[in-house]
């Protein structure tokens, strides 16, 4: 039996990626950069964070250590990114330089061990570590898109009481082997 974690992996980051820019897409610069209080992060300062961890987790990841020394993960929390442009172009390069990464790996390389701050991991540990990081990142990123959108927020979900239709939609159809992001990433096409 094929062991399909990469390609399942890849489609969970692929439908986190797509979220935080569905979210984007509802959000003005302005919103992008605002802050509760000073102890709040703003979209912008999350994504800054993101791209850091992205760029030092996955460069080189089978030779070097995950944490590395040119890495300002204190200076991530300082918020300099000020349009959107600038955002974006963060936020793609580091899911860029994720996704370059996966797709490099090999089924066998999932088994080796890897060091994040000198601490050794398999590879498919530390995949799992960021699909547990990157989500709840994207979760902070949902939930100010739409504290600030308010009652203009498009759902990224099944939207509230329309449970009852999609479920009828989806019971209606046979049963088939799919991912449950397929249909979210064919729309994204």
């Amino acid at each position: 039996m094929k062991n399909d974690f990469l390609e399942t992996a890849k489609k969970q980051f692929d439908y986190y990626k797509l979220l935080g820019e569905k979210t984007f897409d509802q959000l003005n610069e302005e919103q992008l950069f605002y802050t509760y209080n000073e102890d709040s992060n703003s979209i912008g300062i999350i994504v800054k964070h993101l791209h850091g961890n992205m760029l030092s987790r996955w460069t080189d990841l089978l030779t070097t250590d995950g944490e590395k020394e040119s890495r300002n993960r204190d200076g991530e929390f300082e918020n300099d990114i000020k349009t959107k442009k600038e955002l974006l172009e963060r936020w793609n390069a580091g899911w860029q330089c994720l996704f370059d990464t996966l797709n490099a790996l090999k089924e066998e390389d999932l088994t080796k061990t890897i060091y994040i701050r000198n601490q050794g991991c398999s590879v498919m540990d530390a995949i799992m570590r960021q699909l547990a990081h990157y989500p709840y990142h994207v979760g902070q990123i949902v939930f100010v898109g739409k504290m600030l959108t308010n009652n203009n927020w498009k759902s990224l979900s099944i939207p509230k009481n329309a449970s009852k239709e999609y479920n009828a939609d989806k019971f209606s159809k046979p049963k088939h082997d799919a991912h449950f992001t397929d249909e979210y990433l064919k729309k994204k096409d």
